[in-house]
């Protein structure tokens, strides 16, 4: 197959370098397309979000997984299933993010920093062959009415991708969007054209990365509202547009719009799992919820029962009543360790649920190497809609539909004769709403999204305040704690938005960085 731009150009801009030298270090072949058949595998191949296997946190290959460990859903495991075996090196690569450092990169010694995170690298890498894609699809044959629905397809998968990655970006490296601020707020670069570009690059403002995520699902609505609507869940259709457009706006604060769009995810997908009758995960290809998936799902073997790992906190944990069968159904409890079991369990008949070696076997070593069916960050899921229609509705006054949204969902979610019926109005009913939101949703990417959005809310604003603990032990291999230290992430604080990567501030002389406070700490001995 022949290409028709240089498809593998993408990865250089990726890094936004200003400097020539660091271009010419990648090969950049040429191949040309001659059909739309042949940028339609490009964007397969190489545009979609990649699958990595699941593994320990140290080995891991997902450069986004970060993105639990900067909420309050995870915290540091201190005990271990049996009472010596540990989790090597896995919290001090994730110490920067856990304990919101200045640099993300610090290691948790202060004497140097780890390899920095590629996620910014890897997903302006996706854009790059999302534009390469959308331009080189302006020259493919289009004569046949076949030839044109296949350009269509490709034009609006391509254009949703960009979205969603600019998206992930400017909700990682921006500010939350503020109407009052988002004109001025600096965001990331936004770069639309498939050729690498020698220059220094310059932030858009929020508003700017917003606008042009906006235009890219708008095209995207328009393309595939034209096309037959693709049954897998690992491409995009219309309904996947609709279901990004209402997460877009939610976050925008135009509730109009986000419930508007909610509602035709749900007039499209409105199924729910009962967990009365689930036997295996909640997440999975084959759930009637599951509407997109793309990605990787690293959790199985990043909470562990051991030392030095990480667990579900305890403050998720304990917002489930005994009544919500999301307690046991989403995790798997023993003593002070809560294990993430939103995925099925693996080698079942080697374990007992009884023991407590059972979520070492059937996540940790059963999920080690294999690749999850549905994404921990890149998934949409009918249970959201109900929850962005629910907020979006409660937020413009229907408090009737709010609460119809809510119940409609928590029907699904209690044991049989439990009075799940929500009744609440005004603040009290947002409240129920972004609780209900958080215990649905936990683990799947969106919590530290939303504990940035709910401050900067002009509806109930809420910032919270996070505590936490950092362990150090007498050795790399020792289970003996020797002291800890406590950090805290204010309401408000800086830290919320991450800082842009060393490396593209190196290379982008003039790049404004975020301002992010020097973290300080207490110090509690253990000895």
């Amino acid at each position: 197959m022949k290409y028709i731009q240089y498809l593998a150009v993408a990865f250089m801009a990726v890094c936004l370098s200003s400097c020539s030298h660091f271009l010419e270090e990648y090969s950049q072949e040429t191949d040309y397309a001659n059909s739309w058949e042949d940028l339609n595998e490009t964007l397969l191949g190489d545009c979609y979000m990649p699958v990595a296997s699941s593994d320990v946190i140290a080995k891991s290959g997902d450069s986004l997984q970060f993105i639990h460990f900067m909420g309050d859903e995870l915290e540091e495991c201190t005990e271990s299933w049996d009472n010596k075996d540990m989790d090597y090196d896995a919290k001090d690569r994730m110490f920067g993010y856990f304990t919101w450092q200045q640099r993300v990169d610090q290691n948790d010694t202060y004497t140097g920093y780890n390899h920095e995170n590629g996620g910014w690298t890897e997903i302006y890498r996706l854009i790059n062959v999302a534009n390469n894609v959308i331009y080189s699809l302006k020259k493919v044959p289009q004569a046949t009415d076949a030839e044109k629905k296949g350009v269509l397809k490709v034009d609006g998968e391509a254009h949703f991708l960009r979205a969603f990655y600019y998206f992930w970006l400017v909700n990682i490296y921006g500010n939350a969007y503020s109407p009052a601020t988002a004109k001025t707020d600096l965001g990331v670069p936004i770069k639309l054209s498939e050729t690498v570009e020698d220059k220094v690059f310059k932030r858009n403002t929020v508003q700017e990365v917003y606008d042009q995520i906006l235009l890219d699902l708008q095209q995207a609505e328009s393309d595939l509202s034209q096309t037959t609507v693709s049954s897998s869940i690992y491409r995009a259709n219309i309904t996947s547009v609709q279901f990004l457009l209402s997460r877009v706006y939610l976050y925008m604060q135009n509730w109009g719009k986000a419930a508007e769009y909610a509602g035709k995810v749900l007039d499209a997908h409105p199924e729910l799992q009962p967990l009365a009758n689930l036997q295996g995960g909640e997440l999975s290809k084959a759930s009637v919820e599951t509407i997109f998936s793309m990605g990787g799902n690293s959790l199985p073997c990043a909470t562990t029962y051991k030392y030095k790992g990480f667990t579900v906190s305890k403050d998720l944990y304990d917002t489930y009543s005994d009544n919500d069968l999301r307690k046991t159904k989403y995790w798997w409890a023993w003593g002070d360790f809560i294990g993430y079991a939103k995925l099925a369990p693996q080698n079942t008949s080697q374990a007992d649920p009884t023991s407590v070696r059972y979520y070492y076997i059937t996540y940790n070593e059963g999920w080690i190497y294999l690749s999850c069916e549905v994404s921990d960050k890149f998934l949409f899921r009918s249970a959201e809609a109900y929850l962005i229609k629910a907020e979006a509705e409660a937020y413009l006054g229907n408090e009737g539909q709010a609460q119809s949204a809510i119940n409609t969902l928590r029907e699904y979610r209690y044991q049989k004769g439990t009075d799940f019926q929500v009744t609440s109005t005004g603040e009290e009913l947002v409240k129920t709403i972004r609780e209900e939101r958080r215990k649905e949703l936990a683990l799947e990417g969106l919590r530290w999204f939303d504990l940035r959005r709910y401050a900067v809310c002009e509806k109930y604003p809420e910032s919270k305040k996070i505590v936490r603990n950092y362990y150090y032990y007498e050795s790399r291999n020792s289970g003996v704690k020797t002291e800890y230290h406590t950090f805290v992430l204010a309401p408000n604080d800086k830290a919320y938005t991450l800082p842009i990567p060393q490396y593209v501030i190196d290379f982008n002389t003039g790049m404004q960085n975020n301002e992010r406070p020097n973290r300080t700490y207490t110090v509690t001995p253990l000895k």
